[in-house]
């Protein structure tokens, strides 16, 4: 199972090395997970980032659309690390969060809960196994681009999901785009990670 996947680069940041807990934080630490860490310890580095994250959401009652987004982002991106059928209960768990924050500010994050989403359901396989729909996918990718337009992750999520629909030709324009995507301060390692993944899906289509 492939859940928000990303290429990985050599680590020299451990779990345990994680910044405390803030929004901010999570996403910068997500980040070292995903790109700056060996393929061997991303399990245990998203395990101990998804504790920061749930406990986070809590200390605000759950009801903080952002915090919510993010617990999602690091139980898929954990889901990944795990692979199998033991990953369906983390995405799960992310789909619910998800949904949460749609609840509470469907624009939260420029859209990022629709985008997590729709990864989410063009990625986890379908029934019976799991809830994966590619119908479901598209409409939650489309909502995401309708709010964040030139964002790097809904231009690279449709892409992507295009290109696994082997619509070739649409899934290069919105993976070209997000290439071009204006870079996000504070997400520096994410958006070079970020372009890796779009430079690959490029480089199958040629």
């Amino acid at each position: 199972m492939r859940i928000l996947t990303a290429l990985l680069i050599m680590s020299v940041y451990p779990a345990t090395a994680l910044a405390e807990t803030s929004l901010e934080n999570l996403q910068h630490d997500w980040s070292v997970c995903q790109y700056q860490t060996l393929e061997a310890k991303k399990e245990n580095c998203f395990n101990s980032l998804s504790e920061k994250a749930h406990k986070a959401s809590q200390e605000q009652n759950n009801t903080n659309a952002p915090l919510l987004i993010w617990s999602a982002i690091i139980d898929s991106s954990w889901a990944g690390a795990k692979g199998g059928l033991g990953a369906l209960s983390l995405v799960k768990e992310a789909r619910n969060n998800l949904e949460k924050a749609i609840e509470i500010d469907p624009n939260a994050l420029q859209g990022s809960a629709w985008t997590s989403l729709g990864a989410l359901y063009y990625q986890v396989p379908g029934w019976p196994i799991g809830f994966g729909d590619k119908d479901k996918a598209e409409e939650m990718l489309k909502k995401a681009l309708a709010i964040n337009p030139e964002g790097i992750d809904p231009n690279y999520f449709y892409g992507d999901y295009l290109l696994k629909e082997k619509k070739t030709d649409q899934a290069r324009l919105y993976l070209t785009k997000a290439l071009k995507a204006p870079p996000r301060p504070g997400r520096e390692i994410a958006d070079s990670g970020r372009r890796r993944d779009i430079e690959k899906d490029l480089q199958s289509i040629q």
